[in-house]
């Protein structure tokens, strides 16, 4: 495959002025903290999300699901005292301890899952 030489044009660029402080060049002088504010998270707030709890898995052959009834037990991957999963719209984001809270069953989360981009 052969390239085909191109002809470099200089140009003449536009010096920034002071309109874009966040683009000047560093200074040796001190920085304050910047000022700026975050955008608000008010127009995403009320957006629904599904929060499950994930216990543990367990793989049964189909034989071994249909003989399932009332009272069976199945075992899960996990043991009794090991971190629930917690996902968020079906990404995991934590995992935590089960705790009873007046009478329900809640979450103390003890990790925050670092997702991968």
């Amino acid at each position: 495959m052969d390239a085909t030489p191109s002809q470099v044009v200089p140009s003449e660029f536009v010096e920034l002025d002071t309109d874009f402080p966040d683009l000047a060049l560093p200074s040796d002088e001190p920085k304050a903290l910047s000022t700026r504010t975050i955008p608000s998270m008010a127009p995403v707030e009320e957006i629904p999300v599904k929060v499950q709890a994930v216990l543990g898995g367990a793989r049964l052959q189909i034989a071994e699901l249909l003989q399932t009834r009332a009272g069976s037990v199945i075992e899960l991957d996990r043991r009794v005292g090991e971190p629930v999963d917690v996902y968020v719209n079906e990404r995991l984001i934590a995992r935590g301890e089960l705790v009873l809270i007046d009478g329900s069953l809640g979450i103390t989360l003890t990790e925050i899952v670092k997702q991968e981009r």
